[in-house]
């Protein structure tokens, strides 16, 4: 009997196709300093659920079934009068992705979601100076998980790439030859 192991095939083309280009890129002596992906974390803030307790499940539910890991509340640190905010009250969803995970939702993004954008001209190029990258997804209908029979109403997310990268270059040539379809420098100025 033989046991194969599944591997995430964006984590093999990272390792196989991703890493020697950029050591070839970038003229690194060692594979080891090539950057890499550390994590992904999907955020929603959820103003709304002030009024609304529901929209916090719902929230929940939607961001468990696009991740595939289930997610957590983010909640307030404080008082905030004018956004009839108390401490501790839910504010937002959030998911932080690592390892195989990470990668298979990453394909998924590029593959199946982000074709999905009615008009879509690729995503911004730019980074935080550090090599991470967030980019916002007005609609969470993108994804195929999600029954657009089935939602209450649209909500908005934030996706952002938190790579080893030492430099906002390291960083867009990571996440370039991952396939995340960046615009052209020439067209985001």
């Amino acid at each position: 009997m033989s046991t194969t192991t599944y591997e995430v095939s964006l984590k093999k083309d990272y390792k196989e196709r991703i890493v020697p280009a950029l050591v070839k890129e970038f003229g690194y002596t060692s594979v080891m300093q090539a950057p890499k992906l550390e994590k992904i974390v999907i955020n929603q803030g959820l103003g709304i659920a002030v009024a609304d307790k529901k929209i916090i499940e719902t929230a929940i539910n939607e961001l468990t079934a696009i991740t595939g890991q289930k997610a957590v509340q983010t909640i307030s640190r404080k008082d905030i009068s004018n956004f009839k905010l108390r401490k501790k009250m839910p504010v937002g969803v959030r998911v932080t992705l690592r390892h195989d995970k990470m990668y298979e939702f990453l394909e998924r993004l590029v593959r199946v979601a982000l074709p999905r954008i009615r008009d879509f001209q690729g995503i911004g190029a730019k980074l935080d100076g550090r090599g991470n990258y967030t980019m916002g997804i007005e609609e969470q209908i993108i994804f195929p998980e999600i029954n657009i029979d089935n939602i209450s109403r649209i909500l908005g997310m934030n996706i952002t790439f938190v790579t080893s990268a030492e430099t906002d270059e390291e960083g867009y040539a990571l996440l370039r030859e991952f396939g995340l379809p960046f615009r052209t420098k020439q067209e985001n100025q």
